[in-house]
């Protein structure tokens, strides 16, 4: 937890040297879409691709919320890609899903077991109900299927839109890919 600490500070000390104006001027994470820059669909499907192969790289990430005034972090351990979205499941009798109906913006940091190399990654989680989604994931990850049934009211399927994932590493630059 400490070095996911570390890294995500080490990620964000860049940008502390930038006057505020302009560093909110440059900021991706209150982009709209917008502002977003235009790109095809098979670089934004590459992109997502990306992103999944390196949360499935460093198993447990982890997704803060906003609760209020207090940010809240917790665990997650999977993601899947279906029907063209980056989804993660979670219940929705957890407080993580409470905080995200309330506020979808979210943040995930992933950090790989070097320790030297991480991926924070922001956008909005929007909840979908698709029964086919549901099964699909829960297809995907059996273990999780002692927790959630697809066709309950519990299970929530969540993907992020106007996603930005920030790579980072102590000997390289920032690498920002939307999708």
């Amino acid at each position: 937890m400490f070095a996911v600490l570390m890294a995500t500070m080490a990620c964000t000390k860049k940008n502390d040297a930038v006057p505020a104006q302009e560093a909110e001027e440059n900021s991706t994470v209150t982009e709209t879409e917008e502002q977003r820059p235009a790109i095809s669909e098979e670089e934004r499907t590459a992109n997502m691709q990306e992103v999944q192969a390196y949360l499935k790289e460093c198993g447990a990430f982890f997704i803060a919320t906003a609760d209020g005034d207090q940010p809240r972090v917790r665990p997650f351990g999977v993601s899947e890609i279906i029907d063209g979205q980056l989804y993660f499941l979670t219940g929705k009798v957890k407080d993580v899903y409470k905080q995200i109906d309330k506020n979808g913006k979210i943040e995930i940091c992933a950090l790989k077991a070097s320790g030297s190399e991480w991926m924070r990654l922001y956008g909005t989680l929007v909840n979908d109900e698709t029964l086919s989604v549901k099964e699909t994931f829960l297809e995907r990850n059996p273990h999780l299927k002692s927790m959630y049934k697809a066709d309950d009211d519990n299970i929530a399927a969540l993907y992020i839109t106007n996603a930005t994932a920030r790579f980072c590493s102590f000997s390289a630059e920032e690498r920002d890919v939307i999708f």
